[in-house]
């Protein structure tokens, strides 16, 4: 078995092979490593069918399902708890029985829960189901990072999650063109083919997961008996799944709940992520209700971020090798979408062409933070996790995540937009302690590392 100068191993194709890596990609757009083109395709494909699903959920759940504005809210934040909390048990479910074999369970899930939205009857039912599907899309967000971290050797995984965030972005966009279709039809039969896609796109996922090869650990055998007496817990031991890497952990404590350092980087990064709900939620309220800007500036906004993300993003990984480069990346993400906070708050008052060019280059801001922050937390969410427990340690980080993702909108909806300069300004002090923290917490991991080591030794 090939394994990279870190001892990490080497991606595998379908047929067990070491994947060979070309010097240069066949087109300038191509990623040259077979297995993150591999892993663009799935991506692009899932892309699509979410874009088109988001796009015309709201009309979909409020004029074909009867829910009211009230219904809807209350129904998304419960199962926005469901998320949160079936990051970190899917996580170590994967560790336990297998990557592949966990993902692809949860992606089935989603294909048959997204479907299941056209049979819905009743407000009951459909809190119900939003729960189970938004906790497998949770969970299998956190085992598609930790597998990631299987495929793809440590120096490229950083790099290789960039391009894949470019793909989310492209499939995204061309997902919501397709549901800009369906809206114009306005039609029932249209809003349940459209999520019928959706579920159908899920379902194809899961296949080709399937497909995917996880090459074992170096030393470990992957013969027909590979695995046959290493199990961790009881008698007899358990045989590796193929395509779990040949681990069968996930038994006992979770370590990453006992790593302090790496949850006080999960808690940093979850405040970073706040900035989706500042663009997502924050601006378009800001736009509308307390500058003179044009509404269309809200669309432009997302142009904006999407342009930069999908030209920066790959870049701004470089320099993030090393946990410390990691961390410094977080800090000046974090200064960055400081400087973005205080410039859209500065767009009150002004007249609409002002308003309009300051609200913009706050969004260029942003997006400069953004792929800074995020190419530094991805950095970190894996250097400072084991090696051997990549669904634990990736489970809690994407829990933190979610948690954000949860809380953002209404913090910032409350806690920012009715305060105008003064409240853009606390946000924007929130995001400079959280980046520049980052620093201090990778020298508590080094610090606990090196005590580790010296114990270790002794």
């Amino acid at each position: 078995m090939t394994t990279t100068p870190t001892g990490v191993p080497a991606a595998m194709s379908e047929s067990g092979a070491p994947a060979a890596v070309p010097a240069r990609g066949p087109s300038r757009l191509l990623h040259p490593d077979p297995m993150v083109r591999r892993l663009a395709r799935l991506t692009l494909l899932n892309c699509l069918g979410n874009g088109l699903s988001l796009a015309v959920a709201v009309l979909f759940f409020t004029r074909v399902l009867g829910l009211s504005a009230a219904q809807l809210g209350f129904g998304l934040t419960v199962a926005g708890l469901c998320g949160v909390a079936a990051s970190i048990p899917a996580g170590r479910a994967a560790d336990r029985w297998g990557i592949r074999r966990v993902l692809v369970v949860l992606v089935a899930l989603e294909a048959v829960g997204t479907a299941g939205y056209a049979l819905v009857d009743g407000y009951v039912a459909f809190v119900l189901l939003a729960c189970a599907v938004t906790a497998a899309d949770r969970g299998s967000s956190a085992v598609r990072n930790a597998l990631y971290a299987e495929v793809l050797p440590a120096d490229r995984r950083v790099a290789g999650r960039a391009y894949l965030r470019v793909v989310t972005n492209v499939g995204m966009c061309l997902g919501t063109a397709l549901g800009a279709v369906v809206l114009q039809v306005d039609t029932r039969a249209a809003y349940v083919t459209a999520i019928l896609l959706d579920a159908l796109s899920f379902a194809v996922v899961a296949v080709l997961y399937g497909r995917i090869r996880i090459a074992p650990p170096a030393g470990m055998p992957t013969g027909p008996d590979a695995g046959a007496g290493t199990g961790t817990g009881g008698g007899g031991g358990a045989k590796a799944d193929p395509g779990s890497g040949g681990r069968t952990g996930g038994r006992g404590p979770n370590p990453a709940l006992r790593n302090g350092p790496f949850l006080a980087v999960t808690a940093l990064n979850a405040v970073l992520c706040l900035q989706f709900a500042m663009l997502e939620v924050g601006v378009p309220l800001w736009i509308v209700k307390q500058t003179q800007a044009p509404r269309i500036v809200v669309a432009g906004t997302l142009v904006v971020n999407t342009v930069l993300v999908v030209a920066l993003q790959v870049r701004a990984t470089r320099g993030t090798e090393r946990p410390e480069l990691a961390a410094r990346a977080c800090g000046r993400g974090g200064l960055l979408l400081a400087g973005s906070s205080v410039v859209l708050g500065l767009a009150h008052g002004l007249s609409a062409t002002a308003a309009a060019v300051v609200v913009l280059g706050g969004i260029a801001l942003q997006a400069l933070g953004e792929v800074l922050s995020q190419a530094g937390g991805w950095a970190l969410g894996y250097d400072l996790a084991g090696e051997g427990a990549h669904g634990s340690y990736q489970g809690v980080f994407n829990a933190g995540t979610s948690a954000a993702m949860m809380i953002g909108p209404v913090l910032v909806s409350t806690a920012v937009i009715g305060y105008g300069l003064a409240g853009w300004a606390v946000l924007g002090a929130v995001f400079a302690a959280a980046g520049l923290a980052m620093a201090p917490a990778v020298r508590w991991a080094a610090r606990r590392s090196s005590v580790a080591a010296a114990v270790a030794a002794v």
